[in-house]
């Protein structure tokens, strides 16, 4: 098999860890969230997605290919890709703040929560991208998650910090 559609499918064979792979997956997308942001600020992140959503797509295109199996557990680079959307909030409201990224604190579990929670439910369109049965749904079933993770980010900071009050 491909070595490069493997390191990026498993994001560097993260996608082996035992148990739960998409989990380890979401959790390893935080530090390299937390880096891509501080150095590269919010522009940085959303061409951080861009690139590792296609890389995702290629590698998880080939790592398939031929097999009966179209969303393996060990490929989790799908995971990264959606919990750097749950995040997005934190990269735009930390830079709004003038602050790291670090300092909403909340919002980190709440995105990583939010996230696995849609992942592992897969309530409507995250279903519906994952009953796709190829490469793209295994991407887009976490891109929506993620989507729909960033929006619980948002109303859970909006009532956190009082907002909605």
């Amino acid at each position: 098999m491909n070595k490069a559609a493997v390191l990026i499918g498993t994001v560097a064979k993260t996608g082996y860890l035992k148990p739960a792979p998409g989990t380890w997956g979401s959790f390893v997308a935080l530090p390299l969230f937390w880096v891509l942001d501080a150095i590269f600020g919010v522009p940085g992140v959303l061409i951080g997605i861009v690139i590792a959503f296609f890389a995702g797509w290629w590698a998880t295109k080939v790592m398939t290919r031929g097999g009966d199996n179209e969303d393996p557990s060990e490929i989790v680079i799908d995971e990264v890709v959606g919990q750097w959307i749950a995040l997005i909030p934190l990269s735009i409201g930390s830079a709004m703040a003038g602050a790291p990224s670090t300092a909403l604190w909340p919002a980190w579990p709440t995105a990583f929560i939010a996230f696995r929670l849609f992942d592992i439910w897969k309530p409507g369109p995250v279903g519906w991208a994952d009953r796709r049965g190829d490469a793209l749904g295994v991407m887009l079933d976490d891109v929506i998650a993620g989507i729909m993770a960033a929006i619980v980010v948002v109303l859970f900071a909006g009532f956190y910090h009082g907002v909605l009050q």
